[in-house]
């Protein structure tokens, strides 16, 4: 089923018009709340981190 490239790119034109873009407002709310969390989960897996040293060092004995 060929397609000519140029009623490719009106269906395209036609569909991209269909799309409900978010407004700056919502974008600027995402994009914090995505900071948020990816600060959250560094916090998260540090402290799992270094309570998992603090537990392997003490089983196997280890000084620092």
């Amino acid at each position: 089923m060929a397609m000519s490239p140029f009623k490719f790119l009106q269906e395209v034109r036609t569909e991209t018009s269909k799309v409900t873009w978010p407004t700056r407002r919502e974008t600027m709310i995402t994009t914090l709340m995505v900071f948020v969390m990816v600060a959250l989960a560094s916090i998260f897996f540090f402290v799992a981190d270094q309570m998992i040293r603090i537990l392997v060092t003490f089983i196997l004995g280890i000084n620092t």
